[in-house]
């Protein structure tokens, strides 16, 4: 891990144990992030384990809401604009029980950028739908256990 991904994660976990506690006690961690991409890994341990030794529902949803989230908030940052963002909806596939750490990819930069321009040249609200994808590179590398589908509802000012 670099020290990017450090900082980055450092400052996630204070944030979340500030305003929302549930992201800090799954304890995420960013490996990747980029203006394309982010990805973020949730362990499974006793915080996000459910009774039939893989990764609980409920973890499952954190991981793929802050890969869209943080990716957003980037996109914010980096243009130095205010970005006011929610997730209207979701929808999974689960397509294999993750019995390891569980990696939540978004490479939905493009797609969050145009979101951005748009609401900025017409000043209103913008919804798209983004893609997470959740895979357990220990046990079968990049082949998908969840596919999540969000859309995402922003305003940016």
């Amino acid at each position: 891990m670099d020290w990017k991904q450090i900082k980055a994660t450092l400052a996630l976990r204070l944030f979340s144990w500030r305003y929302i506690p549930l992201i800090g006690f799954c304890a995420p961690r960013i490996e990747t992030l980029n203006e394309r991409e982010l990805a973020v890994q949730i362990p499974l341990g006793w915080r996000t384990r459910n009774h039939l030794g893989s990764m609980y529902f409920g973890a499952l949803a954190i991981g793929a809401d802050l890969a869209g989230g943080l990716l957003v908030l980037d996109k914010g940052r980096r243009r130095q604009r205010k970005v006011h963002f929610a997730f209207k909806d979701v929808a999974g596939d689960f397509l294999r029980r993750p019995e390891a750490a569980v990696r939540f990819y978004c490479a939905a930069g493009e797609t969050i950028d145009q979101m951005i321009e748009e609401s900025l040249t017409q000043g209103q609200r913008i919804n798209r739908p983004i893609e997470i994808i959740a895979t357990c590179p220990s046990i079968s590398g990049d082949e998908p256990m969840a596919r999540f589908t969000l859309t995402l509802s922003l305003k940016a000012s």
